[in-house]
């Protein structure tokens, strides 16, 4: 959908203009407040000659121009007729304030909804809201927002959608942040929230994509949009309500009970290296810092320039919790250091460089450029707490100094770090947001926003398939595959499956055993039964005539007293596998964002220590080892305490087997559990102990 004229219109009619409190009458004060151009903005009310002393239309259809964009401040009965009024007009764009759609939960405004849908697809309108807040585009000075805020300019390149009205405001009031656009889209029925980003991220004015959401729409454009960001380097940032979702059908797997849905989201993020954060605070300084930053640090490392040991210290503990790599300068460094700082302070990274250099801008200059060279170091904080009134004049001169450093060119990224929550001086503050020196919040939120910068910067497109597999299951019902039969749809994707038979009588059983040295795995096969050993369906070790006798009958004789109602097709019966370190190899699938794999520490241990890493499928090899690394169960993979190193790439080959036959099969399959997956050392592959697999039924 085309969203020119909705966001940046040339011409503009506020149907309902109004001088009273409310839609029509705030949107008519920012109008006159905020557009110095007001020469193709129309008021249009059918009972006013004037409204605050502009001359005012009686209806849309009297102005004597093309209209693109309306700005609906009447009530939900009047909207349809005038969206048919204004398409006369050439109107390509509405925002509708009005409630009374989806929202009220009745059948009268899912009527409502439809009607009006359908009405903008007629007329080809594209519809902001309803029950909206509307917007703002503040590099063609467009304004179509209903809430009254401060004056101030707030011209910048975050580009913010949001679904809340009231976190538009909020996000407005915030003095460090500065707007393309800020956008309160509403119910979003008819322009959805994915329209909103799409526009965002093609459009050079912005910088940054920073969003309020509460759910994903069209999984398909979500998708599309995170992966042209991704291949852009644009930041898209989100906060997404409901982590603590509740209830939920209880999983056959433990993948199921694992893999929950806000957890997938975060997986898709991850995918595509969107940046999820955790509450409005941290949306609008982590949007602000990227924003403000002349370029995103080529490294993922820092060094902090502070005036005390104690800042020096906070520094040093607080980013070690956010693993934040502070590296060791290099002696050249060092050493210049050592003749700039005074003769009892020592050069480290972090860096205490005392209050000395704070007083001389020539001096911190200098001492920034040295940091600066310093082939270690990617981005540089300031350590310093920028207050409302100036008592100490050193931000004069640091301010100087730093100002000197960027004007240069070639400087690094430099950001402000307060070490106490303070209301920040507005001179400063402009100042170093005009030189591209935003300021964070203090250490604990700073840090954690860096950890964020950090994995952006580490992400890489050209690395990843940026691709989903959502599917469409037939039914809400389903059924469970047996071991043998999960293992033989496996089989077909590479997957390392051992050689078994299922033996419908005790003859068989013995047949296939009998003059073979290795010891066997007999366990009851049957689709109705998913936890065989809870009825004594395991037997494991078995060799020799007697003890596959002694086992077959004593599984029988367990699962018919226990399962009577279960459909018993024998006994599975394959070699022993060797011992090896157990891991998980699982998939969920997600009903929004499809096929969900999931990796981790198998056996007993992936209930007890949930250590598992989710990702979307289809993903490559590059991918399944980027999850196996992100376990803390990783060492036990890589030769730890002088144990073999295991066979991490047949492990990775099985990860990326599993992955494609979850996306062939994404309307099929349900749930997949291989528990556990032997890893052998290099070179011996990996072994399949037990799968389970449970399909959607047609």
């Amino acid at each position: 959908m085309d969203l020119t004229k909705l966001l940046k219109p040339k011409s503009v009619a506020v149907i309902g203009a109004s001088e009273k409190e409310g839609f029509g009458g705030d949107v008519c004060r920012n109008i006159l407040t905020y557009v110095k151009d007001r020469s193709r903005v129309y008021f249009v009310h059918p009972k006013r000659d004037q409204v605050f002393g502009v001359p005012c239309h009686k209806s849309i259809l009297d102005i004597e121009d093309t209209v693109d964009l309306m700005i609906i401040c009447t009530s939900q009965k009047t909207v349809v007729p005038l969206l048919r009024d204004g398409a006369k007009k050439g109107v390509g764009g509405a925002v509708v304030f009005a409630s009374g759609y989806g929202e009220v939960g009745t059948d009268e405004g899912r009527a409502n909804e439809k009607e009006l849908i359908e009405t903008g697809e007629e007329l080809g309108i594209a519809i902001m809201g309803p029950n909206c807040a509307g917007f703002v585009n503040y590099i063609d000075d467009v304004q179509a927002f209903a809430f009254i805020s401060e004056k101030r300019d707030r011209k910048g390149s975050v580009g913010v959608v949001s679904q809340s009205g009231q976190l538009c405001l909020s996000l407005m009031e915030c003095p460090s942040m500065r707007f393309s656009y800020c956008i309160s889209a509403g119910n979003g029925k008819a322009v959805q929230m994915e329209d909103y980003m799409d526009y965002l991220v093609d459009d050079e004015n912005t910088k940054v994509v920073s969003i309020y959401i509460e759910g994903v729409k069209n999984t398909e454009k979500f998708a599309a949009v995170l992966k042209k960001a991704a291949q852009k380097k644009k930041p898209v940032i989100i906060l997404k309500t409901g982590r603590s979702a509740k209830g939920g059908a209880i999983a056959a797997s433990h993948t199921g009970s694992l893999a929950g849905s806000d957890k997938s989201f975060d997986a898709v993020l991850k995918k595509f290296g969107a940046i999820r954060v955790d509450d409005l605070e941290e949306l609008m300084a982590m949007s602000s810092m990227m924003a403000t930053m002349p370029s995103i640090p080529e490294k993922a490392t820092f060094t902090s320039m502070s005036l005390s040991g104690g800042e020096t210290g906070i520094c040093a503990d607080v980013g070690s919790q956010y693993n934040l790599e502070f590296p060791d300068f290099e002696p050249e460094t060092l050493a210049s250091l050592k003749e700039q700082l005074p003769s009892y302070a020592t050069p480290n990274n972090p860096l205490d460089m005392t209050a000395t250099l704070s007083y001389d801008e020539d001096l911190f200059a200098e001492a920034l450029r040295t940091v600066m060279r310093d082939p270690n170091i990617g981005m540089v904080l300031v350590g310093y707490t920028l207050l409302l009134e100036i008592a100490d004049p050193a931000i004069h001169y640091m301010y100087k100094g730093i100002e000197k450093v960027v004007k240069e060119g070639s400087c690094k990224p430099i950001a402000l770090l307060p070490f106490a929550e303070n209301t920040r001086n507005p001179e400063y503050s402009t100042k170093l947001f005009e030189i591209g020196v935003p300021i964070l919040p203090p250490t604990v939120y700073a840090f954690k926003l860096l950890r964020y910068l950090s994995d952006f910067i580490e992400y890489h497109a050209e690395t990843k398939t940026l691709e989903l597999a959502p599917g469409k299951p037939a039914s809400k019902n389903s059924y469970a595959l047996s071991e043998f039969n999960s293992k033989k749809e496996l089989e077909q994707y590479g997957v390392a499956v051992p050689k078994a038979i299922i033996a419908a009588s005790l003859e068989e059983a013995i047949a296939f055993t009998k003059g073979k040295d290795t010891p066997f795995a007999m366990k009851i096969e049957s689709a109705d039964i998913l936890h065989k050993s809870d009825v004594g369906g395991v037997k494991l070790n078995i060799s020799g005539e007697e003890a596959v006798t002694k086992a077959y009958n004593e599984i029988m004789e367990s699962v018919t007293a226990k399962r009577p109602d279960a459909k018993i097709n024998g006994i599975l019966i394959s070699p022993m596998l060797k011992a090896g370190v157990e891991m998980i190899i699982g998939v969920n699938n997600d009903p929004q964002f499809g096929p969900m794999i999931m990796v981790g520490m198998g056996g007993v241990f992936v209930e007890l220590f949930k250590d598992v890493a989710l990702y979307p499928a289809p993903l490559n090899h590059e991918e399944a080892l980027e999850m196996l690394k992100s376990l803390k169960s990783f060492k036990l993979l890589t030769g730890y305490r002088g144990s073999q190193p295991c066979d991490i790439d047949a492990l990775c080959d099985t990860i990326v087997g599993i992955s494609k036959y979850a996306s062939e099969n994404k309307d099929e399959l349900k749930e997949l559990d291989i528990n556990p997956i032997f890893v052998y050392p290099e070179g011996e592959g990996v072994g399949v102990a037990d799968a389970l697999i449970v399909k959607y039924e047609k």
